[in-house]
This record gives structure tokens, sequence and C-alpha cells, in this order.
């Protein structure tokens, strides 16, 4: 640690920026989420509102190619939520289903649980991810602002599915997590 410290001791110290630039309205952090996300091969679905979660949930997850038939459920993933389909391991499910503490409009990151749940957001080929309704943030200041109280030391910033490009620079999907990220905002 002295090392680092006589190192970087003749280096001018710089002022702190300050706060960054005015949050964005509600609909326009809307917007820019789903651009960010989708651009980082992030897919976003609008549940219907007139149905219950769990029977859009299901059917949406029925709908994808291939159909989902099992599916591994976080447990801080409330019932309402839990679709109707048989509920297996996380090694062995078609999707993992988990509920986003935030969406960052700045990154196009869902901030999510990074204890209990890693599982369930890793290991399925699927993970979707449901963004209850006034989550969505335009910057990540002002997601853990509103979190802090039950903030925990870590969480999971997720920006769409696995990708990876460690080896001979090809991007490759789905190498370390899924290879599909769905956003559901409700």
């Amino acid at each position: 640690m002295a090392r680092v410290v006589r190192a970087t001791a003749s280096r001018p110290r710089l002022p702190h920026p300050g706060a960054l630039a005015a949050a964005a309205s509600t609909d326009d952090a809307v917007d820019a989420f789903v651009k960010r996300f989708t651009s980082s091969g992030g897919e976003v679905a609008t549940a219907d509102s007139e149905r219950p979660p769990d029977d859009w949930l299901t059917d949406f997850l029925r709908g994808l190619d291939p159909e989902v038939v099992g599916v591994a459920v976080g447990p801080d993933v409330p019932r309402e939520l839990s679709p109707g389909l048989p509920e297996v391991a996380a090694a062995h499910a078609g999707a993992g289903i988990s509920l986003a503490w935030a969406a960052v409009a700045d990154t196009g990151s869902l901030v999510l649980p990074s204890t209990g749940t890693r599982a369930v957001q890793l290991l399925p080929p699927v993970h979707v991810v449901w963004v209850p309704s006034g989550q969505v943030f335009a910057r990540l200041e002002d997601a853990l602002r509103e979190l802090e109280p039950e903030l925990p030391a870590t969480v999971g910033l997720h920006s769409g599915p696995s990708k990876s490009a460690d080896i001979g620079r090809t991007v490759v999907t789905g190498v370390h997590g899924p290879g599909r990220c769905v956003a559901v905002l409700s």
C-alpha cells in the first residue's frame, strides 16, 4: 500500500465533478431504457395491465421459441408473478423469473439482487425480469438513492444477455449466462 501512496503522491488532486445532470421525465426514462437495453441485445415486452400478471407471464413463456415448459422462480418474486408452469431447479429450467429492483435508462441496465437468486438469473437459457411500474430511473444514481434504505452491499447490473469476446475478439452470446434476457415492463 505504501508503494501505491508514493506513486500517486505527485498526481494532482482533481475536484469532484459534482452532481450529474438533472434526471429526465419518467416517460423519457422508459424510452431511453428500452433503447439502450435493446441495443445491447436485450428484449423488452410490456405486460397487459388488464390481465393478471401470472396469466400474462404464462402465455408469454409458452409463446417463446422454444416454448418454456419449466421455470425457476427467484425467492423474492411475489406469488402473483409466478407463471402457471412447473417450477424446476434453475439448471433444468427453460426460463428464470426475477423481479428487478429498478431499471436504469442511462445504462440500459436492470438492478437485481446479487444474493439468493443468482442461479435463477444465470443458469436458464432465458432470463425474464419483471420491472414494476414506477421503477425505471433516468440514472443509476437515482435508482440507488431510492433503494438506499434497503440496499445490500452488492447488486447485479444486467444489461442484456450474457456476452463474451475474450477469445479471438469474437462476440458470443449466452456463454456465461442466459442467451436471452427479457425485461417485462408492467
